[in-house]
């Protein structure tokens, strides 16, 4: 069988402006980095979302990030936690322990200030829980660009009020112990290799949608947000990953697909064996999403040998966030060409496509 592996989407020059497809975790924003950014930064390590670097006897593990939640509030987190395990699980997927990190603040005039203090007492809290410290950090306001349409009580009529916003920035610093050639990375993936998920997927992008559409669900869909540096410290020690990535903007689907095109080989997936909770995948039903393309903020996708599959997910059971850990597929011979696809619940196989557009924006 030949499988297309075309899509018409928007390239970097193919529009005059940015758009909201270039910072969605899919393939504008793929295009993006590699054909603006990659080729204006030579030294840039964009196959991955943290950079490693040698420095005498030493690994410096390096990585930035920026955050523009909206809502900035969510069930199970908020911008300033999503802040710290956002920079936190980059390094790590590179096999880096994270010790040090950076916060810089945008905000927009008029923001709460006791918005403010829940934020910043929120990533106090997330860093000591990661064990890593904030060492230096900015601070910047800027005037208000945003407004809601509000209704008053007494005259019941609607009004356009400013809506302030808060923005953060924060660069992480690490080390590793690895040897070079035992930093996770995609070229390491090999045919025979099991793909393993770290627990149940698309609750971020679920939480962020449900309050965005003024859902109450019973119970409500929290996010997964969460740091992964001790469950894969401890994997680090028992196995060898081959390759790591957290599954965040592009959610699974995007994941598969970055690494598959680095490998250039072909991902097979059981749909049935990844992990998907039913308060997920009945909103993601009636919202028309496929819970493989939904963001997450505390899972990772894991390659390993097949001698390693069982014994990593034994792994992963033992740490909360990691319980519904699984093996969800392999890589095969069958193409070589940045290939994946999924066995469906009804026995089919289809091919899964980089997210071509910007389906949740704002997610992280």
């Amino acid at each position: 069988m030949t499988y297309n592996l075309e899509c018409p989407v928007t390239g970097y020059k193919d529009t005059d402006v940015v758009t909201m497809a270039h910072g969605s975790g899919g393939e504008s924003m793929q295009r993006l980095i590699k054909e603006m950014f990659a080729k204006a930064f030579p030294d840039l390590q964009s196959d991955n979302d943290a950079a490693v670097i040698g420095v005498f006897l030493e690994n410096i593990v390096i990585s930035t990030d920026s955050f523009v939640v909206n809502p900035i509030f969510f069930p199970g987190g908020d911008i300033g936690s999503l802040s710290v395990h956002g920079t936190v699980n980059d390094i790590t997927m590179m096999g880096g322990i994270p010790q040090w990190m950076t916060a810089a603040f945008i905000l927009e005039e008029g923001f709460p200030m006791k918005d403010l203090e829940r934020i910043v007492f929120s990533i106090a809290e997330a860093s000591k829980k990661a064990r890593v410290r904030i060492v230096t950090g900015d601070t910047k306001v800027v005037e208000c660009s945003h407004t809601k349409i509000v209704k008053d009580e007494e005259t019941r009529e609607t009004k356009t009020v400013p809506n302030p916003g808060i923005y953060i920035n924060t660069t992480g610093i690490g080390y590793s112990k690895l040897e070079s050639w035992e930093i996770p990375k995609p070229e390491d993936v090999a045919v025979g290799n099991k793909i393993i998920i770290s627990g149940d997927i698309g609750r971020h992008g679920m939480a962020i949608m449900s309050v965005r559409n003024g859902l109450e669900l019973d119970p409500p869909i929290l996010s997964d947000s969460a740091p992964l540096n001790f469950m894969v410290r401890e994997l680090l020690h028992k196995v060898r990953p081959l390759c790591m990535r957290d599954a965040t903007r592009g959610g699974v689907g995007a994941v598969l697909n970055e690494i598959a095109r680095s490998a250039k080989l072909h991902l097979r997936i059981d749909e049935e064996k990844v992990p998907v909770d039913k308060n997920v995948r009945g909103l993601a039903e009636i919202l028309g999403l496929d819970p493989l393309n939904i963001a997450n903020e505390g899972r990772f996708v894991l390659f390993v040998k097949p001698q390693d599959a069982e014994k990593s997910v034994e792994i992963l059971h033992q740490f909360e966030g990691g319980e519904k850990a699984a093996i969800i597929g392999e890589v095969v011979a069958e193409h070589k060409r940045g290939l994946v696809t999924a066995k469906t619940l009804l026995g089919s196989e289809k091919v899964i496509h980089m997210p071509a557009g910007e389906l949740l924006p704002r997610i992280c």
